[in-house]
């Protein structure tokens, strides 16, 4: 953090001011950092920079320094690359000290505060190569500097997934010989690393180690504060883990009651939930109620994840239990519309953090130059709310955050599906219901990750239960893997099992003939039809559909037609194995050609990504017989295999279609697994699904597993043959039935899905 340099900075520039050097400049630098005046700093140096003039590179670390303070990341980066030139040119050294590795340890720093730890690691590593060549090793801030990058590394390597490398750097870091003014660099860092790991008892030990404190002379030097807000979050947050609440929640209270802990947002919201949670604890349901929606507030205040000091301490939580909580408690009330409106929040904040790394998502409509102007602006005032600001300034963030508001009140009114993107922005549950036909109603199901509820609505009914949800995932997770076994006892018993945890509850409570499902974390795998309460499956009962989320009955239902007519298939597309050949998904093309009117049938060579992004806004049908790769850890690089045209991979990607523009009323997925998103945060996937339909597709029919090529084939032909005469609901139930009865086992014919649109 900043206070960790200049702090150290601060002591050794008085040391040279006493011994008489004439450092003016620096000295008053030092006396700002010490204080922690980090807007003093910037005001007296950023001018020199905007007039062209040289500023050495003692003073550009203040400043890069001062940036990171306040997060101020785009500037920060521009400093500290500045700062790296004048290094390369041989201005390196202040008062015997080589700042070499400082701009690494800068760059660490942000990347940790931006929630990419394997960056971080990438410039830790480089800072630790540095610090020991050319005698560095030697110099008198050595320790310093080590014991930063050791910071940087441990908590990066824990927030990566890598223990083992993390706890060799604790290891190291432990090993590590202190002066009284490394002690509280060191603890702090070592608490930092073990909160990262979630090891609570060692995080409060280092925490509460006699040398993490300041002491002694240097306190003439170093103001307490510097740290207060980090290490105070630490030692509540290892208290609250490790089983004294009291002593957490008087910390926990410190910390909401200190000045600037709005502007933490990454920390803020984790104390405003913890103290909710002991709140709830000791029945005091209102007050958890006000802490968790403030919780929500602040998540919701940025379009991507928060950036804050929560990465650099190496505590990066689970936004959705805030939303898991608030529900669980309202739905615990009977207050069910509220709780789910609550869940659907959960799903569009889930999707703004996965696609948080898309940029120049483009929207749809005639508005574009007005919403990309909309979208720059929005930008900028929601950065301007992430830097720290001076007392002074309160008044002015309240001016930012009104512009923020007005910003996001044109995004919803000129884009609204793009809105639904980039931030928190769903309909009302009123709406919602008011997009529900009277033969249709809606299932949604959501976990809060201990329990499982299901709500139930209708265009004038809201009603939700708790199911009996015991071993739920497992079961699930067994139930694929039987399909793929093609075992028929043991399909059948766990059919039945998940058909009485999840429908027999509610089913009872449907009237209607139509059921759109919205599923949630494991059940985004599930085949609902293939589900049987021993006398019939649900495909035999119900035509069915399923949607990512229910808000997106409102977009769906805001498109028009756009008179397109015609199909645009694909099919067999040449790859480069031969054994990705799909004989029967060419005869499955040519087929469909047959069945569908003003039809284009492309094959092998023609079946290429090129053409499909050429061609496919001219087409009201898109069928594409083709393989699809799902990347559970990156679902955005999930892939359908097309040919190549020679300038590419031929892969089309889950995240370009977000910047495809189709007019289809209907695309299929004859594929493999194109069904499939990411789900391991239990909330809205992000694949193909989301993807097309953003794109501009009504509705997707699409796979759940590695399908079987000659049945998909048979499956197919009936689905598109029946659509002259049935909505696109009912013609794959009917296409699935008629599947079944020459391919029994709900392999063959269970695992395709509706997604989106009835029609």
């Amino acid at each position: 953090m900043f206070e960790r340099y200049c702090v150290r900075w601060a002591i050794v520039l008085c040391a040279v001011a006493l011994a008489g050097c004439s450092l003016s400049k620096d000295i008053q630098l030092a006396s700002y950092a010490q204080k922690q005046q980090i807007h003093e700093i910037i005001r007296m140096l950023q001018p020199s920079l905007d007039a062209g003039e040289t500023v050495p590179s003692a003073q550009l670390y203040f400043l890069a320094a001062s940036y990171v303070g306040i997060r101020d990341y785009a500037k920060a980066l521009a400093v500290t690359d500045l700062l790296q030139k004048q290094i390369d040119a041989g201005d390196r050294t202040l008062v015997g000290t080589d700042l070499t590795v400082y701009p690494q340890i800068l760059r660490g720093q942000v990347y940790l505060d931006q929630g990419e730890p394997r960056k971080a690691i990438e410039e830790g590593r480089l800072a630790y190569k540095l610090l020991h060549e050319g005698g560095r090793e030697k110099g008198g801030f050595y320790t310093s500097q080590l014991i930063n990058t050791y910071d940087i590394l441990g908590v990066a390597y824990a927030l990566a997934g890598d223990a083992v490398q993390a706890r060799k750097i604790v290891q190291s870091l432990q090993g590590v010989t202190i002066t009284v003014m490394n002690g509280p660099e060191k603890y702090s860092a070592l608490a930092r690393i073990h909160m990262a790991l979630r090891e609570y008892d060692s995080a409060l030990a280092a925490i509460r180690h006699p040398d993490a404190k300041v002491t002694g002379a240097i306190t003439a030097f170093y103001d307490q504060t510097f740290q207060e807000i980090p290490n105070l979050f630490i030692l509540s947050k290892s208290l609250y883990e490790t089983g004294s609440v009291q002593e957490a929640r008087e910390g926990y209270d410190r910390l909401l009651g200190h000045p600037q802990i709005e502007q933490i947002g990454g920390i803020y919201w984790i104390v405003l939930l913890d103290r909710a949670k002991i709140a709830l604890a000791e029945g005091r349901k209102s007050e958890a109620e006000a802490l968790l929606k403030k919780a929500v507030d602040v998540i919701e205040r940025q379009r991507a994840s928060i950036h804050s000091e929560a990465g650099r301490i190496g505590f990066v939580g689970d936004k959705q239990e805030v939303y898991a909580q608030l529900a669980a408690l309202l739905l615990a009330e009977g207050r069910y519309a509220e709780a789910f409106a609550c869940v659907e929040r959960a799903k569009a904040r889930a999707l703004v953090d996965l696609l948080a790394s898309q940029k120049n998502i483009p929207s749809r409509g005639g508005r574009a130059e007005r919403v990309r102007t909309t979208l720059a602006e929005l930008d900028k005032a929601e950065n301007d709310l992430t830097v720290v600001a001076q007392g002074q300034d309160v008044a002015d963030r309240g001016k930012t955050r009104s512009v923020v508001l007005a910003l996001r009140k044109d995004l919803r009114e000129k884009a609204p599906e793009l809105a639904a993107l980039v931030s928190v922005t769903i309909p009302s549950t009123a709406e919602i219901q008011s997009r529900l036909k009277d033969d249709e109603t809606l299932l949604e199901y959501y976990s809060t990750g201990r329990d499982w509820y299901a709500f139930i609505l209708t265009g004038r009914t809201i009603g939700a239960r708790k199911l009996p949800a015991e071993n739920l995932e497992g079961n699930v997770d067994v139930f694929r893997r039987q399909i793929a076994a093609r075992d028929p006892r043991e399909v059948d018993r766990y059919g039945r099992t998940l058909y009485r945890q999840l429908l027999a509850p509610v089913v009872p409570a449907v009237r209607t003939g139509k059921l759109i499902i919205v599923p949630h974390g494991a059940l985004h795998y599930l085949p609902f039809a293939a589900l049987s309460d021993g006398n019939a499956s649900l495909i035999e009962r119900f035509s069915i559909r399923m949607l990512p989320s229910a808000s997106v009955l409102s977009f769906l239902k805001e498109r028009t037609s756009r008179g397109r007519q015609g199909a645009l298939i694909l099919g067999n597309p040449k790859l480069s194995d031969p054994k990705y050949d799909l004989r029967f998904a060419q005869d499955e093309a040519l087929a469909i050609g047959k069945i569908l009117p003003q039809s284009r049938v492309l094959l092998r060579g023609e079946a290429s990504r090129a053409n499909l992004v050429s061609l496919a806004g001219d087409y009201a049908v898109i069928h594409l017989a083709v393989h699809g790769l799902f990347d559970p850890d990156r679902p955005l690089d999930s892939a359908l295999l097309l040919a190549s045209d020679g300038s590419g991979d031929g892969l089309l990607r889950a995240g370009d279609l977000y910047r495809l523009f189709l007019n289809a009323d209907l695309v299929t997925l004859s594929g493999c697994e194109t069904a499939l998103g990411k789900v391991s945060t239990g909330d809205e996937m992000v694949g193909f699904t989301r993807g097309f339909l953003y794109a501009g597709a009504l509705s997707l029919v699409s796979s759940l597993w590695q399908v079987d090529d000659e049945a998909t084939r048979d499956l197919m032909v009936a689905f598109y043959a029946n659509l002259s005469t049935m909505s696109r609901e009912e013609a794959l139930r009917q296409a699935q039935l008629a599947t079944r009865k020459k391919y029994p086992h709900p392999y063959y014919w269970a695992a395709f899905l509706l997604t989106g649109g009835s029609g």
